[in-house]
């Protein structure tokens, strides 16, 4: 996984960071955009966001944000997710 990998990404799906500055797009965390992306992307989105780091990676980022206390999934995205990471990944 490259960095650029995620911003590319990142820039495709601006209208989901619209609280993020032009100039701090470089600076969004992975964990914010796997966060941002499972939650309000679409189909393709979360495709190339699988594909550019993997689907164990993202599993990883996934199940470390839903087992904290706070979670800011909705819960049909956290469900679905849940399934598919279990079974894929």
């Amino acid at each position: 996984m490259k960095k650029n990998d995620i911003y590319q990404i990142i820039r495709e799906n601006r209208s989901l960071f619209w609280s993020v500055g032009e100039a701090n797009l470089k600076h969004i965390s992975v964990e914010l955009a796997v966060e941002t992306i499972l939650s309000y992307g679409d189909e393709k989105s979360v495709k190339a966001l699988l594909s550019a780091l993997g689907t164990k990676k993202v599993a990883a980022i996934f199940f470390k944000q839903t087992s904290r206390k706070r979670c800011n999934y909705p819960p049909r995205t956290r469900h679905y997710f849940s399934l598919y990471f279990r079974k894929y990944a």
